[in-house]
């Protein structure tokens, strides 16, 4: 068959999903002789799937699944809200792989809305399991507790936010669903939904049933075009650059782009989603490119080049900047895991995976493009006056200094977010933030969830002081599980990013003693900051304190803001 190519500028005709291949079996809904049930098969297939830990918030209609979990080898960890433990899930899978969270029906399982739908957003691959009301008990549509509507309505929900859902209610069908939803949710990396009445999770298998674990498999004629053109493209370049966006972390292709980079000596730089994808500290690293908040620099550099290759890269306004930044499409290699488009050629039917892959052993004469001192990350000259208030961009100058392979940075949104920009992540995967959806809240339970899926992690969280007070109370959780992050709050009294936007006493919050949380949670050490010097000594105690949680809560002016912020401004002044 001959490849497709379409030539419009805008998404050309939509693409149909790959073509598949059938691999090896994992298991069957029997085994040692025992017969699965729904239940106890959906732990199996977690288990097959590499789920050690699970994060949720018990409740009636799900505790005979609850019970199972208890006798399994996963780990069930319980959070304060159920919204935390979609956070703590999508965390969990952002550095494990995949993710779970377990939860009772609408009251639970709405309440995950917001988390699933961030995960969504952002490709963060975490399966929702809530239970719900037993078939039986539906006949005569009862007024149940927790019941919104009609028995579908929370399935309606989650189907607008997940890419396969499935309610687990026939014994014929329910095993073949646990495996689609299961296998579209490392497939496509984005959230799935499985509901189990409470009458069902005991329901035994009546027929044999085995996984078909089929993969995406490409159009060969469209991958070789693809490839052929791309090639043509770069030889044809003098400027080539690599944009490296957060599906090369999803799908784990980090290594197959820094080997292509490495091959032809092509500069790389990353979008802030996709920060930390390479190390930072790369001979052919240049920075964060998203537009105007990024350095001048770098964007000048990227939107100057004659061939910019897009791996894995969202075009969306926080990794624009604001839309300020502005790239020719025409000179573009656009790959992600929804399309493929070169110049102004889509491709259908092309893995992601595979063209990376295949681009990477591609034979090619690729122009050396040198690189600017002045483009290449700047050194910080840092010194610490004790007695003068600490700024935004003195703070993040000291985060800098304590970042190390073993520290992962977890951010919230806002001021926190941007002024992380500028920090150096030396080693891959070790900045998490919800850059795309940027829902306030993200940063302390995805730390746990971090946390969890390595504990040789340390969480380095930034979060302002408004996201703080939504879902602060999670630190019990790293508490009592004896994890030690260290938490600093960015508290200028309110809203500063909306500050920023529009003025008002709406941006306004009440100013907590944010470090004192410690005494009411019953453990950690809290500091409070003004000064430089009291930022120093905090850092420090912080860093020594490897047995226990910390939070420092750092008085920042309610006007000050970080240099990429600044940068944004200046920029988008000129341009309104």
């Amino acid at each position: 068959m001959a490849a497709r190519k379409t030539g419009t500028r805008s998404g050309g005709t939509k693409s149909r999903l790959p073509a598949k291949k059938t691999t090896t079996k994992r298991s069957a809904n029997k085994q040692n002789g025992k017969v699965h049930t729904i239940g106890s098969y959906l732990i199996q297939r977690l288990q097959d799937y590499g789920i050690t830990d699970l994060f949720g918030i018990p409740g009636d209609f799900v505790l005979q699944f609850y019970g199972m979990l208890e006798e399994s080898p996963i780990r069930v960890i319980g959070t304060t809200r159920e919204d935390n433990a979609g956070y703590a899930a999508d965390g969990y899978a952002r550095v494990h792989g995949l993710g779970a969270v377990c939860v009772t029906y609408c009251v639970g399982g709405l309440s995950l809305c917001n988390s699933i739908a961030g995960a969504y957003a952002e490709k963060s691959p975490v399966i929702v399991i809530s239970g719900s009301p037993g078939m039986t008990e539906r006949a005569s549509d009862p007024l149940l507790h927790h019941r919104v509507k009609d028995f579908h309505t929370q399935r309606d929900v989650f189907e607008k936010i997940t890419v396969a859902s499935a309610v687990l209610d026939d014994p014929m069908t329910a095993f073949h669903e646990i495996d689609r939803c299961l296998e579209a949710c490392v497939r496509f990396k984005r959230p799935v939904y499985l509901e189990i009445p409470r009458d069902c999770v005991h329901t035994k298998a009546i027929v044999p049933h085995i996984p078909d674990d089929s993969q995406a498999e490409s159009d060969k004629n469209a991958l070789r075009e693809s490839l052929e053109e791309a090639t043509e493209l770069l030889e044809a370049s003098k400027k080539p650059v690599i944009v490296a966006g957060v599906e090369l972390h999803r799908f784990g292709l980090r290594e197959e782009v820094l080997k292509f980079a490495e091959k032809h000596q092509i500069p790389m730089c990353a979008t802030i989603l996709g920060k930390s994808v390479v190390s930072e500290l790369h001979p052919l690293y240049l920075g964060v490119y998203e537009g105007a908040m990024g350095r001048n620099e770098v964007q000048k550099y990227v939107e100057e080049s004659d061939c910019v290759i897009l791996l894995g890269t969202f075009m969306t306004d926080i990794n624009l900047g604001i839309y300020t930044a502005h790239l020719d499409p025409g000179k573009c290699i656009y790959a992600t895991s929804e399309k493929l488009r070169i110049s102004y050629h889509h491709f259908h039917d092309v893995v992601f995976s595979d063209f990376v892959k295949a681009l990477r052993k591609q034979k090619m004469k690729v122009v050396k493009r040198k690189i600017p001192d002045q483009v290449r990350p700047p050194q910080i000259d840092f010194e610490v006056n004790p007695t003068a208030p600490v700024t935004t961009k003195h703070l993040f100058q000291s985060i800098n200094q304590i970042l190390s392979d073993d520290t992962v940075v977890v951010t919230d949104v806002g001021d926190c977010l941007f002024g992380a920009v500028d920090l150096t992540i030396s080693t891959h995967t070790k900045f998490l933030s919800p850059a795309y959806y940027t829902s306030m809240g993200f940063a302390i339970p995805a730390s746990i969830g971090a946390q969890v899926a390595n504990q040789e992690l340390r969480p380095i969280v930034l979060v302002g002081d408004g996201a703080f007070q939504m879902t602060c109370l999670e630190l019990s959780t790293a508490l009592k599980l004896g994890y030690n992050p260290i938490v600093i709050v960015l508290n200028n009294k309110g809203y500063m990013t909306e500050r920023f936007l529009q003025e008002g006493p709406f941006n306004n919050i009440p100013d907590w003693k944010y470090h004192n949380i410690t005494d009411l949670i019953g453990g950690g050490w809290g500091f409070e900051v003004s000064t430089e010097g009291d930022l120093e000594k905090a850092l420090k105690a912080a860093l020594a304190n490897t047995d226990s949680l910390s939070v420092i809560n750092v008085h920042l002016k309610p006007t000050d803001v970080s240099p990429a912020l600044t940068r944004l401004a200046e920029k988008m002044s000129k341009t309104l």
